[in-house]
């Protein structure tokens, strides 16, 4: 199972970071929910990403895209993932 920070550091040592977006659980917002782009990240951190306006457990991060592709998802973890 790969997790959300390997996901991440993955595509940015590899891939383009800024084709990132990121859902996660915001209490408070519609839906509960937030999106972010990946060049809004500041750090990746070992239990955390870091934006210029927030700080982002990766426990409450439900899905990971790179483009149109799916990388991470909560909800269908049983899944496996795409191949970075």
């Amino acid at each position: 199972m790969l997790y959300v920070r390997d996901i991440l550091n993955k595509i940015k040592w590899t891939k383009d970071l800024k084709k990132v977006t990121i859902w996660y659980i915001h209490r408070g917002a519609l839906h509960n929910t937030k999106m972010i782009s990946g060049d809004e990240i500041t750090s990746i951190r070992s239990s955390f990403l870091e934006t210029p306006t927030a700080t982002i457990p990766y426990h409450r991060i439900i899905k990971v895209l790179y483009g149109d592709e799916v990388m991470f998802n909560r909800w269908n973890i049983g899944s496996k993932h795409k191949q970075l």
